[in-house]
């Protein structure tokens, strides 16, 4: 039996299970002890983002975060042991299919900001008050989470 072109998965088509990831979200206090709150860039599309990625098998998800923002910020400090919150977004996958990715999100208080770390030059930082960084993102959920941040 032949199959028809609408039978067959598209590229566009998301996997049916969301996956998980976990972020951190890297902050600090200024000079004037105003917070503000990292973005970097995503290395393929270079959008604004928070450092995220898959769980680190071993670790409990918010190290897993706090590792995410060592290897692509290069930034140390006080990982929240709870979320703030989640998002969510698609994610290309090198099959080129999009996967259905959900994100849980843990504040990293910043207290060391790295010379070298695994992706440096790959990716743009940028600190900003977390309302400005909220209007960087694309993530709907992700913005709302930034713009009302408070530590």
């Amino acid at each position: 039996m032949r199959k028809l072109a609408f039978e067959t998965p598209s590229s566009r088509e998301p996997d049916r299970e969301p996956r998980v990831q976990f972020a951190a979200l890297p902050w600090r206090r200024n000079a004037t002890g105003d917070v503000e709150v990292l973005l970097i860039t995503s290395r393929e599309t270079r959008r604004w983002v928070i450092p995220k990625g898959w769980p680190i098998r071993g670790s409990k998800s918010a190290q897993s975060a706090a590792q995410e923002a060592f290897e692509e910020a290069g930034v140390l400090g006080k990982v929240g042991k709870r979320p703030l919150g989640a998002f969510t977004y698609d994610k290309r996958l090198k099959s080129g299919r999009l996967q259905h990715v959900r994100v849980a999100v843990f504040g990293l208080q910043v207290v060391r900001e790295m010379d070298n770390y695994p992706e440096l030059g790959q990716r743009e930082k940028l600190w900003l008050p977390a309302a400005e960084a909220a209007r960087q993102v694309d993530e709907p959920e992700l913005m709302v989470l930034l713009a009302t941040f408070n530590p």
